[in-house]
């Protein structure tokens, strides 16, 4: 009997080890990386944005909360929120202002919100919603998630960013020293170290992605 494909989970570099743990102990491969958006990449088409309580109940108090959602809709159908821990023992929020929240995030967002005890009640949840997704649904997993683009230059901004180990403000850094990202993608090893917080490492990685053959059979022993 062949063994039951495990599920793959994006985890942006931020999140505790906590859940990832879980997660890997549960029989998920996790690959950790700068995410754009959202704390895990599910699929081709659901994110989660994972939550602590307090820092929850702190993003509807300053809007942070509703501005991160709308982006995650905006590059993925399917968003669930995990709000993770117990309330705390003050609240800056009231229950109507709480439950308003709640409210738009179902109904306005068309975001689906799920509340845990625990970390490992978090990697429970996103186990499953990743196994369901690739597993029993058979969807892939993207290259990486990104903010729908809203101009020429956050087009450009995303396709520098999905560089390795190019985050946002250093695909900034690039763009700004090399103009194009025609000149980004086609500048040597010795002048991209110039750019600053661009190492050797760095600048040897991005000039062996950008110079490579590409070769598809790799995908699918990948997937295998």
């Amino acid at each position: 009997m062949p063994e039951e494909k495990k599920p793959k989970i994006i985890a942006d570099v931020r999140e505790p080890d906590s859940v990832c743990d879980s997660l890997e102990a549960l029989g998920a491969e996790i690959e950790v990386k700068q995410l754009e958006l959202g704390d895990y990449i599910l699929s081709d088409r659901l994110v989660v944005e994972r939550k602590t309580r307090e820092d929850f109940e702190a993003s509807i108090f300053d809007g942070r909360l509703f501005s991160q959602v709308s982006d995650l809709c905006a590059a993925l159908p399917r968003v669930v929120v995990i709000v993770e821990g117990d309330a705390p023992d003050e609240s800056r929020l009231s229950r109507k202002a709480l439950l308003g929240a709640y409210a738009s995030l179902i109904s306005d967002f068309g975001c689906a919100l799920f509340f845990t005890r625990s970390a490992s009640a978090t990697a429970e949840m996103l186990f499953s919603l990743a196994h369901h997704e690739q597993v029993a649904k058979s969807r892939q997993l993207p290259v990486y998630a990104k903010r729908k683009a809203r101009s020429v230059s956050d087009q450009q901004r995303a396709v520098v960013e999905a560089l390795p180990n190019v985050g946002p403000a250093l695909a900034e850094a690039l763009l700004k020293y090399f103009d194009t990202v025609e000149n980004v993608m086609s500048a040597p090893e010795s002048e991209l170290r110039q750019v600053e917080k661009i190492g050797e490492k760095k600048a040897k990685d991005l000039r062996k992605l950008v110079s490579s053959r590409y070769k598809p059979q790799e995908d699918g022993e990948n997937s295998a």
